[in-house]
């Protein structure tokens, strides 16, 4: 492993050859290496990497970070992939030069920013919370998903760092129009819908309450991170379903899960999932756990009708230019593939990605009402999934 000083003679010999024949092929655009890797702090070993076939640079502070990526791009035009900052005591410091930094290289913006810690204390969380070019707070475990992790965060990045193209003139303008309008539409009846439905539901809402409290220990909703309309990541609202320690044992239940697609995009399923509690498997064979999510509908983070939000472990399987087009369209409770898939063992992983690639290409206002009117018979599962 090659630890960087600031020499150009080190990091030429540093360099593998894939970065030698790159540079001939790109000797003018300065690009983002996903097979580099910045470490900024304290030294830590990384063999997991290396046999992933990642070259890692280290920098002990963020002067001599800033060398190495100025060397990189001048001498092979990269940028790193990803900058990883060891947590250290005087993390302000450090991450106020870093926030100076992005402000000023605007193009380095879409560099993944990792922060890393041997555990992850309230005062971590609280600084990523500050610093909003903070992606996520890593440990040692996630390292060997760290590819997935980086395309994930680049792609969501770069969708929200560039505005969308705007085509004049002829038929795109009226297509542009139409757009305007049936996204108008489309909030109006969110926002009109989740509002009413809310106040009309709130004594079912209290009494659903009451009964998870009494049954089982743990909170009452169940607050995830997930990635909708262009890999926006918000935080998703449902009751309770399971025992307060379910993601601790989903790595137990791998072999019952529905969606076995290898080298795939990964999804979790299983079907009579010995987590959920009694009264969470009636909530969600009724739909009754969905209703907190008006909730994200009322505050814009979801629509009533969209492709499901996903947990950000599927959402960065599903980064390639063919599977992301289902993140073009809105985050919602209903949409396509509930209508014509929900609760039946036999679908795949790709064919719901492909209603969802469906609906992304002809939503509109008109179809999302059609998809509304149809919900109700598919809200009763066929099936205990």
């Amino acid at each position: 492993m090659n630890t960087f000083t600031p020499e150009l003679s080190v990091l030429k010999n540093a360099a593998p050859k894939q970065f030698e024949e790159r540079e001939q092929t790109l000797p003018r655009q300065i690009v983002a290496d996903s097979h580099i890797v910045l470490f900024v702090g304290q030294h830590i070993e990384t063999p997991e990497l290396e046999e992933q076939g990642y070259k890692c640079f280290f920098a002990q502070d963020y002067d001599t970070a800033i060398v190495t990526i100025e060397q990189l791009q001048s001498v092979f035009r990269r940028k790193p992939g990803v900058i990883i900052y060891r947590s250290h005591t005087d993390n302000h410091k450090g991450l106020n030069a870093w926030k100076q930094f992005f402000q000023q290289e605007t193009s380095c913006a879409c560099i993944p920013f990792l922060l890393y810690t041997e555990n992850v204390s309230p005062e971590m969380k609280a600084a990523a919370k500050q610093y909003p070019f903070i992606d996520e707070i890593i440990t040692d475990k996630c390292l060997p998903k760290l590819a997935s992790k980086i395309t994930f965060i680049n792609k969501f990045k770069q969708l929200n760092a560039f505005p969308p193209l705007t085509v004049v003139g002829g038929t795109a303008q009226r297509k542009n129009h139409k757009r305007t309008i049936n996204a108008v539409l489309k909030r109006i009846f969110d926002i009109t819908v989740a509002g009413a439905a809310l106040i009309a539901i709130s004594p079912v809402l209290f009494v659903i309450a009451a009964i998870i409290k009494f049954e089982s220990r743990g909170p009452i909703f169940y607050a995830a991170r997930r990635a909708g309309k262009n890999y926006k990541v918000f935080k998703f609202y449902k009751f309770r379903t399971m025992v307060a320690d379910a993601d601790k044992k989903l790595q137990q239940l791998q072999h019952m899960n529905q969606y076995k697609s290898g080298d795939g995009p990964v999804f979790y399923k299983v079907s009579n999932d010995p987590r959920v509690t009694r009264f969470g498997s009636f909530l969600r064979n009724s739909s009754l756990d969905e209703l907190p999510q008006l909730f994200n509908v009322l505050i814009g983070d979801m629509s009533l009708v969209g492709n499901r939000p996903l947990p950000l472990y599927e959402a960065s399987t599903l980064t390639t230019d063919e599977w992301a087009q289902r993140f073009l369209a809105p985050a919602g409770i209903t949409g396509l593939w509930q209508i014509s898939k929900r609760g039946k063992k036999e679908m795949s992983a790709e064919e719901r990605i492909a209603l969802d690639i469906d609906y992304s290409n002809q939503h509109n206002f008109g179809y999302d009402m059609w998809i509304m009117a149809n919900t109700p018979k598919a809200l009763i599962q066929k099936d205990n999934v």
